[in-house]
Formats: C-alpha cells, structure tokens, sequence
C-alpha cells in the first residue's frame, strides 16, 4: 500500500518524537483516510526536511508520531517560472496542478489584454499546488504571485531570462537553469504585446505547428524546459 504523504508548515518541527495538532490534518487522517496507529505517513516541511513517521495514536484532536528515517529530498532541477495569462478558472486551476508535478518552481499568472483577469483565487491556488507537490513526490511547494499586468512584468523580470511559447516558432533557449516562460491567452496575444516582445528582442520556444488550447501550450513548453 502506498504511504501517504503530507507537508506541514514549517512552523511545525519534524521531531524525533512530537505530537500533531494540525486541526485539518488530524481530521484528514481520521474522517478521510481512516487511519489507524501503527501506520505509516511521510511528513515534509517543503523548506528543509522529508520523514517516514509510524502513527503511534491518533485521537480526534492531536496524533503521536516518532521518526523512522529521514529521506533525501526530492527537489526540481530547474528553476522556472510559469508566468501565463489567466485564463478560466477550471483551467488555471488544470495549469497549477499539472505544472507543480512538472517541477515549475514558481507561478505567476499575467493580466494580458486578452486574459480572463477577475478569476483568480490565490488561497486556492496554494491548495491545489501544495496538494500535487504531496502527490508527485517533489519536497517543495511552488511559489504562486499575485496576477501582474504584463508590462509590470516585463519591467520586473530583468535579472533572468524570460522566453515566449510560440506556434511554429523555432527555439532559442538560453542556456540557465533559472528562467520564465510566458505563456498566452485563448487567442493569442495581441499585437500591441507582441510588438512589446520583439522591442525587447525575447527568445521563443516552439510549440509544434498545430494550435494548442493555452493550458495544453504550458504544459508543452513547461516540459521541453524541464524534461529534455
């Protein structure tokens, strides 16, 4: 049976021994799950540690646990930024989900001249990376911004570079670790946005030459930085 994992805030010390008083995990571990002491669970704190832990005791308010290894980290290679247009909320929620099991290390959704910008839920967002980042393995919980107009973008993101997803473009990506990626509404971008692209001579990274819904064009182009 799979061990389940679960990040706590890092304001919760991962002990040898300590007792769980974490109101939703305790009730995850009772109401949902089922738990029962002498079970397994893996606990990370998304900063600096990952533990196996046996369930000593589990009551409705608190649970035991005590230490029985420590595992490395499980952290991604690169550190990209995802920086796409918001789109619908089913579908911002798709990109944040499928993006964190990726290995994206940041998201920042862009109000564009096209993009549906009245939608976002930050305190969702966090939910839904913190819970793939439980599910795929990884030891980190992506950062997620506040949507940023694209010019406030633009002007900010200076200290890296920043590639825009194209149809049909051919790649040109730098050769760093750290990057972003700009991804478009539903649409395409206007024609205002692209002459700002080509102003600031920014590379591309092709997304084939067939047209892609938006969230499928970041998944594409989040993978072909983070898997090739």
């Amino acid at each position: 049976m799979r061990t389940h994992r679960f990040y706590i805030n890092p304001d919760t010390e991962l002990k040898h021994q300590f007792w769980l008083h974490d109101k939703a995990i305790i009730h995850q571990w009772r109401n949902v799950l089922r738990f029962q002491p002498g079970q397994q669970v893996i606990l990370f704190d998304g900063v600096e540690v990952e533990r196996l832990y046996n369930l000593d005791s589990l009551t409705d308010k608190e649970a035991k646990l005590t230490l029985i290894t420590e595992f490395e980290r499980q952290l991604p290679a690169n550190d990209l930024y995802l920086c796409w247009s918001l789109l619908k909320k089913d579908k911002n929620d798709w990109i944040l989900q499928k993006a964190t099991e990726l290995g994206v290390s940041h998201f920042i959704p862009i109000v564009s001249q096209r993009a549906i910008a009245n939608n976002f839920d930050a305190d969702r967002a966090l939910k839904i990376v913190t819970e793939a980042s439980e599910q795929s393995g990884r030891s980190d919980i992506p950062r997620v911004r506040s949507p940023l107009h694209l010019t406030a973008l633009l002007d900010q993101f200076t200290d890296r570079p920043l590639i825009v997803a194209q149809q049909g473009a051919a790649n040109s990506l730098p050769n760093q670790q750290s990057i972003g990626l700009l991804i478009g509404p539903e649409g395409g971008w206007s024609a205002d946005e692209l002459g700002l692209f080509k102003t600031r001579s920014l590379p591309h990274i092709g997304l084939g030459k067939f047209t892609l819904r938006a969230e499928t064009a970041a998944i594409v182009a989040a993978s072909k930085i983070l898997c090739d």
